[in-house]
């Protein structure tokens, strides 16, 4: 007699005969289907389910998915199933327990038997609870007789009017993708979806919770350790709603669908929440070319509930979110993503798992682990323009988490490096408007100010000061704080004098344009010694 699984119970034949005409069977288990990409020890990469993935989570690097949002949203669902399994299993835990989860390994069968306890909600194809997904879109009036590329969930992908750039994807004959194609390409759409039209329950959506966001991820020397470092605690009060993952939720209803925006009620919520309303239509072959779509489950916006992987620099007019601008490295925004002494006046707020991170490190103790690598990666866009992804690496020293002076010190080193770069453009552009004629006209001043955004000045400036960033980092994790600024100090001289020599070349060698540089090059030394002093055996033109 054959039998099958549905729901997650193993039934006969005549249980299937009995169900048949109600329900269809749920396929695709995601508990044991590969369908994760992950990278092991020895450098193999395969796919596993998430059963296998948690089993054999110190076995695993890291997650190997190439898609910067993607990649942040599978370790944002591994860590909600981790919470949420141990929450259940022991209720709230001390740091001491998190720090030994993080020495030998996740409490593995507390998240078996929680995953095998939700099974029949981690089913890809399920009549009432797909994975992710919105059953009603099938009964639904605006959704029921219409169906999208699935491109629509691809960030990578041009649809609908959007502009063609890599991708020829064409709406009306969409390619297939298998079912962990199209689950990975989700879970990464709903955390970094923009906000926009829709036009279904809703005239318009609001963003993903990681929209135009450098997401920040601690990382360990496997997933275990990466789980264990970027955990969040349980700290609502003991009446408040329950913090719970999407599928631990009941199917998402029209009412909601098309209702006001729902604040989080907590990282497992924000890990998890469905952005969009989707369903995947499957193909006689098991793979995915078309979907339903529609407006999400919106995701409320409070000042008091910034996301954990989100860190903000100070702008002019408050907190500014940390995304991926243009031609700018992400280690200038480091001193938003270090925590540090707190000031009255600053507006930055380095990510929360960046505390969870240092909170451990100092559970663990000194020279448990010298170093601390981070990943930012994420998605930047102009409200519903998608303009780039990226993911970097930046490998800190312990300390600078869990040292308030060292951390602090490498901010002030960081600011001294932006100062001094405000500082030499202004002088700069001041040497470009009395190069050419008629410097005090105001169309000489914005020409001056455009040949300069387009020159080589601030890449040339920042990627030398970038080379001596990772001994300025060591300097200060040893503590030897002397030896860090006259460091940093002669890289900085390095720096500006490379970018200056930069910008005269293009002055060539007319008379005004010699002239000009005379004139200016007495203030750049002035500028070298008021924000990047070095010590009396050095120069301050010294390029050694």
């Amino acid at each position: 007699m054959g039998a099958y699984w549905y729901g997650g119970y193993m039934t006969d034949t005549n249980e299937r005969n009995r169900i048949g005409a109600q329900l269809s069977v749920p396929a695709y288990d995601l508990l044991r289907e590969p369908w994760l990409s992950v990278c092991l020890i020895d450098g193999t990469v395969t796919s596993m389910g998430l059963i296998e993935t948690f089993k054999r989570s110190r076995d695993i690097v890291a997650l190997a998915d190439t898609a910067p949002p993607t990649l942040v949203a599978q370790y944002r669902l591994l860590l909600a199933i981790t919470h949420r399994a141990i929450t259940m299993a022991r209720g709230r835990w001390r740091e001491s327990e998190r720090a030994g989860w993080y020495r030998d390994g996740l409490p593995i069968e507390a998240i078996r038997t929680y995953l095998e306890h939700w099974q029949d909600r981690f089913w890809l194809f399920h009549d009432t609870h797909p994975f992710m997904q919105v059953a009603l879109l099938d009964t639904a009036k605006p959704t029921r007789d219409k169906h999208k590329s699935v491109a629509q969930i691809s960030l990578a992908s041009a649809t609908g009017n959007t502009p063609v750039v890599f991708d020829h994807a064409f709406d009306s004959e969409p390619a297939e993708l298998t079912p962990a194609q199209a689950l990975n390409t989700l879970l990464g759409f709903l955390q970094f979806t923009p906000g926009g039209l829709v036009k279904v329950f809703r005239s318009a959506d609001k963003a993903g919770a990681l929209a135009n966001t450098a997401a920040v991820i601690p990382l360990g020397q496997n997933l275990a350790e990466t789980i264990a470092l970027a955990l969040h605690p349980d700290q609502r009060r003991s009446d408040a709603e329950p913090d719970k993952p999407s599928w631990e939720r009941e199917p998402l209803t029209e009412s909601q669908l098309s209702g006001a925006p729902v604040l989080a009620t907590g990282p497992n919520d924000r890990y998890t929440r469905q952005s969009r309303a989707v369903l995947f239509q499957r193909e006689d072959n098991g793979n995915i070319r078309w979907l339903r779509f529609g407006a999400g489950l919106a995701l409320g916006d409070s000042d008091t509930q910034p996301d954990p992987m989100a860190s903000y620099r100070a702008g002019q007019n408050g907190p500014v979110r940390i995304s991926f601008t243009e031609g700018r490295a992400t280690w200038r925004d480091l001193p938003a993503l270090v925590p540090g002494p707190a000031t009255e006046n600053e507006n930055r707020r380095p990510a929360a798992v960046m505390a969870y991170a240092a909170s451990l490190h100092r559970t663990l103790g000194p020279g448990a682990h010298r170093h601390q690598p981070l990943m930012v990666a994420g998605l930047a866009s102009d409200q519903a323009k998608l303009l780039r992804w990226r993911m970097e690496q930046i490998v800190l020293p312990a300390n600078l988490l869990i040292d308030p002076d060292r951390s602090e010190t490498l901010q002030k080193k960081l600011a001294d490096a932006e100062a001094l770069y405000y500082a030499l453009r202004a002088l700069a552009r001041a040497m470009l408007v009395h190069s050419m004629p008629d410097p005090d006209n105001k169309e000489t001043k914005a020409r001056a100010q455009s040949l300069l955004a387009a020159g080589p000045l601030t890449a040339t400036y920042f990627s030398a000061a970038e080379r001596a960033l990772p001994e300025l980092m060591q300097r200060l994790g040893a503590g030897d704080f002397m030896a860090a600024t006259q460091h940093w100090n002669k890289a900085l001289n390095r720096a500006a004098h490379r970018a200056w020599d930069d910008v005269v070349v293009g002055l060539g060698s007319t008379p005004r344009g010699l002239r000009s540089e005379a004139r200016h090059y007495p203030r750049l030394v002035g500028l070298l010694v008021k924000h990047a002093p070095i010590n009396e055996g050095a120069a301050p033109g010294d390029k050694s």
